[in-house]
């Protein structure tokens, strides 16, 4: 009953394998996912740092906010 077959060890090492190749492609995986999270989460922060708030002065004749230096004409 507990003796040691040939198909009992190569039964044993074919369950150790597959669990182990299973272990590493969840960890390859898993690496995939965490870098594409980074991926995204940096172009979020470029586009981000692209698109800076800029002050607004108000026009004195026509009272439009308009973009400080920047050239405007009241019409």
């Amino acid at each position: 009953m507990f003796g040691f077959s040939v198909m009992k060890i190569l039964f044993t090492i074919a369950v150790v394998i597959i669990v182990w190749q299973g272990f590493k492609w969840l960890n390859q995986r898993k690496k995939v996912i965490l870098e594409r999270v980074e991926k995204v989460t940096r172009e979020d922060q470029q586009s981000q740092g692209s698109s800076q708030a800029e002050e607004m002065v108000q026009c004195p004749d026509c009272g439009v906010y308009v973009p400080k230096g920047s050239s405007h004409s009241c019409t």
